[in-house]
């Protein structure tokens, strides 16, 4: 089977098994360099994934009832998070923004077949159009929208599969919250020695880290395809 082939058919047995689950199944996906940086800086954008990798992580999009991105992402390289190089309907379109930080004028506001559904922690707003859901949810420890109400909310309005694109803070705060599920990661065969995909997890014993088993890899154009399901240490409740 091709790469696209082994992959959907990975996600679509996590589809039938995540039924009775009480949030989305979630799949992390983005691209890195072999040095592990997604861009040189903070607040940059660079393009890391090749044309055979672009099209997959579209193809993925497709597989995804919904995808979500923060706002960091959304002011550096205002996406589309579209499938337009892939058959198939677009993924609903969902931005953390604590802050209501997200300009109408954002090409996520404008989409004709889905409204973007912004999470948030704040009651007030700039003035959006018919295009854009503005949805009011609680603080976590660190004043930011708490995960697991948001995914018990998009679990709620139909998102059973959820693609989370980053970047590098949501992706880590998914980690550390242990709220993934599944890593597709392309690999770019070039060293920017730039800003980290992943930042710091809180954890120094190699036991507690997050374990991806089994893991696949595949070459796809000169880029790398690795994928597999996230596993995370458990830690026993006091007695």
């Amino acid at each position: 089977m091709t790469v696209h082939q082994q992959i959907e058919y990975w996600l679509n047995a996590h589809k039938i098994a995540n039924k009775s689950a009480q949030r989305p199944f979630v799949t992390l996906s983005y691209a890195q360099s072999w040095d592990g940086s997604i861009t040189t800086r903070s607040g940059a954008t660079l393009a890391l994934s090749g044309t055979e990798a672009t099209r997959l992580t579209h193809h993925l999009r497709s597989l995804h009832d919904g995808i979500l991105v923060g706002i960091g992402t959304v002011l550096t390289d205002d996406p589309q998070l579209t499938v337009r190089d892939w058959p198939g309907a677009n993924p609903q379109a969902i931005v953390l923004d604590s802050q209501l930080r997200m300009p109408p004028t954002a090409r996520l506001c404008q989409h004709a077949d889905k409204s973007c559904w912004i999470l948030t922690c704040v009651n007030e707003g700039p003035a959006y159009g018919s295009h854009v859901e503005v949805i009011t949810l609680a603080r976590d420890a660190e004043a930011r929208v708490n995960l697991s109400e948001a995914l018990a909310v998009l679990w709620d309005k139909g998102i059973k599969m959820l693609m989370v694109e980053g970047g590098s803070e949501v992706i880590t705060a998914f980690l550390k919250a242990q709220l993934a599920d599944a890593l597709v990661l392309t690999i770019a065969p070039t060293l920017v020695g730039g800003y980290k995909g992943v930042g710091h997890l809180g954890i120094n014993s190699k036991s507690h880290m997050p374990q991806i088993r089994q893991l696949h890899t595949q070459m796809l154009g000169d880029d790398v395809i690795m994928w597999g399901n996230l596993h995370f240490h458990q830690q026993l409740a006091p007695c």
